[in-house]
């Protein structure tokens, strides 16, 4: 490769020079969703950052083989061995099949990542379909001594493994001191250790996700099916495995653990993680409460919201800062995203404007250099995105007629603004603003709504009832207020 991409590697807590173990080919593995649920702004953030990734890869000339997993069993309530499986929990509240609520939020999901321009990933397995495969992958590590059966669960043995490997290398954590942080009284748990994690869990009479094992019904671990997935699919020694930063401990550590127990070394070779969303400096998310789904970013259909943001104001407002920093959400930081979305797109739309010239006073070669350069430290979007606004600047300069440019150049200036802000930022143009649109549709509404007001003082209530009924075809959904009326998109 020409290129010489750096990233920073989580487990060896520095940048390295990437290096594929097999190029061209690449093999990328992420941690997606588990579907119980709308996608949230926190979710959007590793979506649009390994989006970015494999897009890259990509630019540089790498044949790529992106797998992103759908969690669609195994993931308990409180992300440890106990509590109820999520989407069974969902499953029972809402009366319907677990797969049911599988479908209908993969569904939502593939929509929001379509919203955002995130290509569709090579590989997206479900954990549900690899239970034979998680099974055989627990018989090898029971095999090799890493494992036991206790009442019909398998538990990993964390003690067993750390007399030969390092558990904790990758969140850095010492196992003495997670046994201490989790000791429990003795008698209290079926597990050796409390260290020790879930491979099988037996299932109890009431659950509804269960399959039939060598010991007996039950379901898989959270933690098995990316170690399973990751390695049919990429082998079992690939390049790079992302996810967010929340996963770094437990989960993707149980991994390393898992990979290594089962075939003798680490399937990885770089860690990738992002870090999270927060609001008020607190991490965004499902378990506090304190999440905006996308659904209601783009609508606008949130107290928190001062307006609707289209989906590509928050791919920029996520690429404006590194993948590795937190991003803290505020209605001021996403209109000013909205601003230097719209400022970039106009700089783009711009291009067909200039006149090339005979004569040249601009360097196009040293602006495309500094691009790289960004991209190659560590997919720095940041400093990627300030040297694209140098070249709106001269872009505005060239059109003025201050700067003049020749056809080689303007060739050169046009592919670097396609290649970087559509190819590899993801961006694409927007008709209008989410907010624009709903700024519309608002005075649309009062409109038709102060017609059906009349409508109801005149007791005309067959026109009332047709308004309501109309839109709500259209899929406006009108809830009549002491103060007049609230509206909403249904999705």
């Amino acid at each position: 490769m020409k290129e010489h991409l750096i990233i920073y590697n989580t487990l060896t807590r520095k940048k390295e020079v990437f290096e594929p173990i097999n190029p061209p080919f690449v093999g990328l593995y992420v941690c997606g969703p588990t579907v119980y649920g709308d996608a949230h702004l926190g979710h959007a953030r590793p979506a649009i950052t390994f989006d970015l990734v494999f897009r890259y890869l990509q630019h540089l000339g790498y044949k790529v083989r992106y797998v992103r997993n759908i969690t669609d069993v195994g993931h308990l309530t409180n992300d440890s061995d106990d509590g109820e499986d999520k989407i069974e929990k969902k499953a029972k509240l809402d009366r319907l099949e677990p797969m049911e609520i599988v479908q209908f939020y993969t569904n939502r999901y593939h929509k929001n990542m379509e919203q955002l321009n995130t290509l569709p990933p090579s590989i997206e397995p479900h954990a549900s379909g690899h239970i034979i495969e998680q099974e055989e992958l627990v018989k090898k590590i029971l095999d090799n001594g890493y494992a036991y059966e206790s009442d019909g669960s398998i538990y990993f043995d964390v003690d067993a493994y750390s007399k030969k490997y390092n558990y904790g290398k990758l969140s850095g954590r010492r196992v003495d001191e997670l046994i201490a942080n989790t000791r429990q009284l003795d008698g209290q748990s079926e597990k050796r250790n409390p260290a020790d994690f879930a491979l099988w869990k037996k299932a109890t009479p009431e659950h509804i996700m269960r399959w039939p094992s060598p010991w007996g019904d039950g379901f898989p671990g959270w933690h098995l099916e990316c170690s399973c997935m990751s390695q049919k699919y990429l082998g079992d020694r690939f390049d790079i495995h992302g996810g967010g930063l929340d996963l770094q401990f437990p989960h993707h550590e149980c991994e390393i653990a898992q990979s290594t127990a089962a075939y003798g070394h680490e399937a990885v070779k770089y860690w990738m993680h992002n870090n999270m969303v927060t609001i008020n400096g607190q991490k965004m998310g499902k378990s506090l409460g304190n999440f905006i789904t996308l659904y209601q970013l783009f609508s606008g259909d949130n107290d928190v919201l001062e307006q609707a943001y289209s989906p590509m104001t928050i791919r920029f407002f996520i690429l404006q800062a590194h993948y590795r920093s937190p991003l803290d959400f505020s209605n001021e930081a996403l209109k000013a995203a909205q601003k230097g979305y719209e400022r970039m797109m106009a700089a783009v739309n711009a291009l067909d404007k200039i006149k090339p010239s005979a004569e040249n006073t601009v360097a196009i070669d040293d602006l495309s250099a500094k691009c790289h350069e960004a991209m190659n430290d560590d997919l720095n979007t940041p400093i990627l995105i300030s040297h694209l606004f140098d070249g709106v600047r001269l872009i505005n300069s060239l059109i003025a007629g201050n700067e003049k440019i020749n056809p080689d150049n303007l060739t050169k200036l046009k592919k670097l603004y396609h290649d970087f802000v559509f190819d590899i930022l993801g961006l694409k143009a927007e008709s209008e603003s989410a907010s624009q649109d709903r700024e519309v549709m608002g005075k649309i509404l009062d409109m038709v709504m102060s017609i059906r007001t009349e409508a109801k003082q005149k007791k005309d209530w067959a026109t009332s009832d047709k308004i309501r009924d109309e839109l709500k075809a259209a899929g406006v959904i009108i809830k009549d207020t002491k103060d007049g009326y609230e509206w909403s998109l249904e999705n």
